[in-house]
């Protein structure tokens, strides 16, 4: 390979790479997201600096079930998003996050910083309940429900989209050949191109189990607030530095 064919590699290895150029593209995406309220302290503890916690001390873990991914093909994800604030404005930090396919774990920890490791996340309809686990090492670390479409928000659709809209914000730590941190940011960026096709909310519960591999549990449910269930069309575009911890 000469010097041009190197860096028109979309990813390594060279022979098949992990994954192509975004932006990235989800069709049908399948969300439930149990936001519940936790320890002022465990945000603070799991918040990197700069970032500041919200004065409500809520959390959400979500499930994300995605069969159409461009690049990556079908996964499930589960990720734990801590609301915060970045002189003065809102973004979610996405603090854990578990997936159960190799292409998207890689892309996600190269290029935006997600903090994903590979893991077995569902999502499924049981009965009356739509459920959603997670787990570690073949060790069950969160079990979360929620009733099966009983409130419809599709009369204010616009209200999902909103929800989906605040900028995500990753802590993107990668290591140089000597070990040591090349690369220390924050990593910011939106989803783009949302298509809200259907948006539910009611009642939820969430079980957190210790792991010391999947630490979910560290920040505590004190008091479920509500379910959202929701389906959507969406991008995935690059992201920009938000903070440079080594400028």
């Amino acid at each position: 390979m000469n010097r041009e064919q190197i860096l028109a590699l979309p990813s390594i290895p060279a022979a098949g790479p992990s994954y192509p150029f975004g932006p990235f593209h989800f069709v049908d995406r399948e969300y439930m997201v149990v936001i519940y309220e936790t320890d002022a302290a465990a945000i603070r503890e799991a918040l990197p600096e700069p970032l500041e916690p919200m004065k409500e001390n809520l959390v959400g873990l979500e499930w994300m079930k995605t069969d159409d991914a461009s690049g990556f093909g079908a996964y499930t994800a589960c990720a734990l998003v801590i609301p915060s604030t970045y002189k003065g404005t809102r973004y979610n930090f996405v603090a854990q996050m578990f997936l159960n396919n190799d292409a998207p774990i890689a892309a996600g920890r190269e290029i935006w910083g997600f903090p994903q490791k590979y893991a077995q996340p569902k999502l499924e309809v049981e009965s009356d309940t739509l459920t959603g686990t997670l787990e570690y090492a073949g060790t069950p670390v969160a079990m979360g429900s929620m009733v099966y479409k009983h409130e419809n928000q599709a009369d204010d659709l616009q209200k999902t989209v909103m929800f989906l809209t605040p900028p995500m914000v990753t802590l993107k730590v990668l290591p140089g050949p000597d070990g040591k941190p090349e690369i220390a940011q924050l990593v910011t960026f939106q989803m783009q191109n949302i298509n809200v096709t259907g948006s539910w909310y009611g009642e939820a519960r969430l079980d957190l189990i210790p792991h010391a591999n999947a630490p979910i549990a560290d920040l505590p449910v004190k008091k479920v607030q509500l379910g959202r269930h929701f389906i959507a069309d969406m991008t995935l575009p690059y992201g920009t530095i938000l903070h440079n911890y080594k400028g």
